[in-house]
């Protein structure tokens, strides 16, 4: 693939271009649902339906809990009848634009087409529901439950998704298959993007589930449904944590069958993966010879595996590594320093309240707090000598505390804009041969998603990485000593600075060039004789 074609992708505006002339119909048609032109809603549309599809679900999950449901059932009620509006509102624009899409328009009664085919009928019956209360005498518990179906206008998404997949990964195996599903890679698209927001929603919710579960109230109403969820969720990260292990073969790094696993197994991700399901099973299986009821906070360290989706914290990772030995030095002053102010502290306060300095590490605790400007007062000096040190160790530790924050805060901000800038010469050396493949546009797009450029900042970078090229191509314009350090370059400088004397030499009157050289020391006779010998090559070509 070309480089224009390329950067046509990138560089792709989000406003997508579309043709006010064009008739009515069509032009809502290429606004709304045409998954073809990029830039306009048909992507945002898709998105807040399946929002809407899922908080539905949780709806009549907590329907069924007669203490919520009967405190809020018009709020219920009132969710109900606009996500009704909405999935209606869908359904009718969908059959009235059904002439314009490509799976319809061939057909004489292009509509009727749309009613009869699968995901018409599934929109149908999302709504259907609904209706069928105002007409017929149905039971409401069972018109509730018909809503489940609700669920099945996803496949609007998932289908079209592993379609995809499957031509993309035509021919490969089937670990191959799990690799591009698990693992971010050219064979995933779409189906692997809505596995990583599978896996992200089920974080959210699980760890959500897990802080609600600690308010007495809450878990008393919602007890089972804890459980129900908890079970579900630590399946969901049990089979992705399997499957990781099973296909991590065919990552790079990882080729080998036991030990690429063990090596996997070891990883920092893969760890956190581990913990995340490990207190489930531990419970179960040890429950009757240890209570285990505290290791369910430990659940809560599902948060981490979010990590895996964002590049801030590689981001960070670099700058402490980077960062360390300042930092270090940093910490090791704030542990002199208090531990040298809990001694004092002692010493000066332990006669007069023995029962809160008892002893140098409880006097610890209130050295921290005074350094990092806390202060919660629950231990204070009363001495003379107490408190005139507690003034000086508050107005050091307003600067000692606060450098290790500073050192983050700027190293982190260098870190990202040395990780732009690498980014940036990588551009540059892909613009080197004119040509942008595939593989680098996707490596593009996943720096320009770790480092969280919009797409203007991207196109931004690469018109900066063109015009650099373009300088590097303009030899005359580089320094003397660049141009010396490549000898292709050396020639095309020494060939231009021979053009330009070539044209001072046709330009110049030779007489009085020749009468004010010679009356003057500003060149030598090698010079001159240069001069007079292109002079003679200018001569003799005329």
């Amino acid at each position: 693939m070309q480089s224009k074609d390329l950067e046509a992708q990138l560089l792709s505006h989000k406003e997508a271009q579309i043709s006010s002339d064009l008739p009515f119909r069509e032009w809502l048609y290429a606004w709304l649902l045409n998954p073809h032109i990029e830039g306009n809603y048909q992507k945002t549309i898709d998105r807040w339906i399946g929002i809407l599809i899922v908080a539905n679900l949780f709806a009549l999950m907590f329907e069924q809990v007669p203490a919520i449901f009967e405190a809020y059932e018009k709020w219920f009620h009132f969710f109900d009848l606009v996500s009704v509006v909405v999935f209606s509102i869908e359904y009718v624009v969908r059959f009235y634009l059904a002439p314009e899409d490509e799976e319809f328009k061939k057909h004489r009664f292009a509509r009727g087409k749309y009613v009869t085919s699968p995901f018409a009928i599934i929109d149908l019956v999302a709504i259907l529901p609904f209706f069928l209360q105002s007409f017929i005498s149905i039971d409401l518990r069972f018109l509730r439950s018909l809503r489940l179906l609700r669920i099945l206008k996803l496949f609007r998404v998932l289908i079209p998704a592993y379609k995809e997949f499957v031509l993309a990964n035509k021919g490969r195996t089937f670990r191959q298959k799990v690799h591009a599903l698990v693992f971010p890679s050219e064979y995933g698209g779409s189906l692997h993007t809505l596995y990583d927001t599978f896996i992200v929603i089920w974080v959210i919710v699980s760890v959500l589930a897990v802080i609600l579960e600690s308010v007495q109230s809450i878990h008393y109403l919602l007890n089972l449904e804890f459980l129900i969820l908890d079970a579900i969720a630590v399946s969901i990260f049990t089979l992705e944590y399997c499957l990781r292990l099973y296909c991590c073969v065919e990552e790079p790094g990882y080729q080998k069958a036991v030990t690429g696993r063990l090596k996997l197994a070891k990883s920092t991700s893969a760890i956190i993966d581990l913990l995340a399901i490990a207190p489930f099973f531990l419970e179960v299986f040890l429950h009757h010879l240890f209570d285990l009821r505290f290791m369910r906070v430990f659940r809560l360290l599902r948060l981490l595996k979010l990590t895996r989706y964002t590049g801030a914290t590689q981001s960070l990772s670099k700058v402490i590594v980077r960062e360390w030995p300042v930092m270090a030095a940093s910490a090791f002053i704030m542990l002199l320093l208090v531990v040298m102010t809990a001694s004092l502290g002692y010493l000066f306060e332990h006669e007069a309240q023995p029962d809160k300095f008892e002893n140098i590490p409880q006097a610890i605790y209130w050295a921290v707090i005074t350094l990092a400007s806390v202060g919660y007062g629950d231990i204070s000096p009363v001495t003379p000598a107490g408190r005139a040190m507690t003034i000086v160790l508050a107005l050091i530790g307003i600067g000692i505390f606060a450098i290790p924050a500073a050192l983050l805060s700027s190293a982190f901000s260098d870190q990202l804009k040395m990780d732009r800038e690498a980014l940036v010469n990588k551009l540059y050396e892909m613009l080197s041969d004119g040509v942008i493949d595939e593989e680098e546009a996707i490596y593009i797009k996943a720096e320009s998603k770790r480092l969280h450029l919009s797409d203007d900042e991207v196109k931004t970078l690469i018109q900066k990485a063109k015009r650099e090229r373009e300088l590097m191509d303009d030899v005359s314009i580089l320094p003397l000593h660049k141009i010396a350090s490549n000898t292709d370059h050396t020639i095309e400088h020494y060939k231009h600075l021979l053009g330009q004397v070539r044209q001072l030499s046709l330009l110049t009157d030779q007489e009085k060039f020749q009468a004010a050289v010679d009356n003057s020391e500003r060149l030598t006779e090698t010079d001159k004789k240069l001069w007079i010998l292109i002079g003679l090559q200018q001569t003799s070509s005329k």
